[in-house]
């Protein structure tokens, strides 16, 4: 106690030698007090306590410079439990410095929490026929174990992100004709659906199964819009510090991250569906941004510094999807053919994954030849012929945890060094011109990779799973990009534990 004591007095000391000190290092002054009297009651050694001040005497220089530096460190909005203790108490206590002390304006707590509002659509009821293969029922569950979870947290803890449950609203017909053919949207909504277009999507035609299927678009719509705006009222709070400052301001408005617990609808086409999938909500909530929010015309590069910065209002320039079901995203390939605002990535099984009950034999004709109908067979992965994808990765039947892991990290390196330039620029020309890839990024977050799925022909393990997700979160951290997170797919055996926590962990 004596020794910590010291410590506290040596750090006012500090403090008060100082003739003007900035906002910001008295803020960082109470934050390591904070610490101090936190470990004072603990009752912690002393090495612990001075590891303790040389570990943030180390970044007082930095967060000087950025008095959001700190949030700036988490890459995932409610995985702070991966973070190591220290960091995790280091940022609950600049939360509650941020919210007590009377300096810190209220624009600048904007800039601290992140954003991370989750949508939900399972109080649209569908009665299924008995024994239909599709687990209507895991949405509900989901989203109750997420929020069984997020209410356990304590406080402090829920404070650190501001983070609600809302309603999935149903997307409207002006929506939904951005993408798919608008006689196919009035067909659909009005029940004039052939009965081979409703078994080839895989559901039955209902009224209830209609208002289901646009609120799986539209809260995709609304999660994607929700995170964008709030992105925007940051930059413009970003842009208004950085005229009233001097020097760099590095901001932390890229955490602005939103998701849906449903949607992933990637197999729909513009005038048909499949697998599941009527209308593809990704698909849908990207044309939505980019006729909302427009790009301007290029700026050539003739034009000068000061030209450049008067384009202070983001737009929307480009867009990723990473889909990592463990069917390729065909729909959204098809959609986007053509589109160079809108990047797809697809990395999924190369072979036998729709057809988890048949024997697969090699069958012999008459006369020694192998059947076609084979090679056919090896293609039952893709619920129609495999369409080409910006990017499309294949990986082999049974594949684990690792090499899945590490093939994601790979390409994903890749997407961020090189994010699809084709036009022959060099590294260097590319760094000064391009500053960011990409402005948003869709994530389909299937977990019908899983070892224990119905129709998936992986061998991931939940544990892989929550890695591959650390990883897409880890890089969209990096790109400094919005996130919008889809549910995907997921189809328990009799046992929907492994399933259902899979699909938790995402949003977890």
């Amino acid at each position: 106690l004596a020794v910590s004591m010291i410590n506290i007095l040596v750090e006012f000391w500090k403090l008060r030698k100082k003739s003007r000190p900035h906002k910001t290092e008295v803020m960082y002054r109470i934050m390591v007090l904070m610490m101090l009297l936190n470990q004072v009651a603990t009752m912690s050694p002393r090495r612990d306590i001075s590891l303790l001040l040389r570990e943030h005497s180390c970044r007082s220089r930095r967060i000087r410079r950025n008095p959001c530096f700190v949030s700036s460190e988490f890459s995932a909005c409610f995985h702070t439990r991966n973070v190591p203790l220290q960091r995790r108490k280091f940022a609950a206590m600049l939360k509650y410095s941020s919210h007590s002390a009377s300096f810190v304006e209220a624009d600048e707590k904007a800039l601290i929490a992140p954003f991370f509002p989750i949508y939900y659509n399972d109080v649209y009821e569908v009665n299924l026929p008995p024994g239909h293969r599709f687990p209507m029922g895991k949405y509900r569950e989901v989203r109750i174990a997420l929020q069984s979870k997020i209410e356990a947290l304590s406080q402090d803890e829920q404070s650190r992100v501001d983070c609600d449950f809302r309603i999935s609203p149903l997307a409207t017909v002006e929506q939904l004709i951005t993408t798919h053919d608008e006689h196919y949207v009035q067909r659909y909504l009005n029940g004039k659906m052939t009965e081979l277009e409703n078994r080839n999507i895989g559901f039955p035609w209902s009224l209830q199964h209609v208002n289901r299927t646009l609120s799986s678009v539209g809260g995709t719509v609304a999660a994607a819009l929700s995170a964008w705006e709030k992105y925007c009222k940051r930059h413009e709070l970003i842009q208004k510090k950085k005229h009233n400052r001097q020097g760099s301001f590095e901001d932390t408005t890229h955490l602005c991250w939103s998701a849906h617990v449903a949607g992933g609808t990637h197999h729909a086409f513009k005038d048909y569906g499949e697998g599941f999938c009527i209308f593809s909500d990704i698909a849908v909530a990207a044309n939505v941004l980019l006729q909302k929010y427009p790009a301007p015309a290029l700026i050539q590069q003739s034009n000068n510094h000061t030209q450049k910065n008067q384009l202070s209002t983001p737009a929307i320039r480009r867009i990723l999807i990473i889909d990592l079901d463990v069917h390729q995203g065909n729909g959204n390939a098809v959609l986007f053919q053509g589109e160079e605002r809108v990047k797809t990535f697809s990395m999924q099984c190369k072979d036998r994954l729709g057809c988890p009950s048949r024997k697969w034999k090699r069958s012999v004709v008459p006369g020694g030849g192998e059947s076609k109908n084979i090679f056919n067979a090896m293609k039952a992965n893709y619920f129609s012929k495999k369409e080409q994808s910006d990017l499309d990765i294949e990986l082999p039947v049974g594949c684990r945890d690792e090499t899945y892991l590490s093939t994601l990290r790979f390409w994903l390196k890749n997407i961020e060094n090189y994010p699809f330039d084709e036009d022959g620029r060099s590294d260097e020309v590319k760094s000064n011109t391009q500053k960011k890839p990409f402005d948003i990024i869709f994530f389909q977050a299937g977990v019908d990779i899983h070892k224990d799925d119905r129709l998936g022909r992986l061998s991931i393990s939940t544990g892989g799973i929550s890695r591959r997700n650390q990883i897409v979160f880890e890089f969209v951290h990096r790109m400094k990009s919005p996130l919008v997170i889809c549910m995907g797919g997921g189809y328990p055996r009799d046992e929907w534990d492994p399933i259902l926590k899979a699909h938790t962990n995402v949003y977890w």
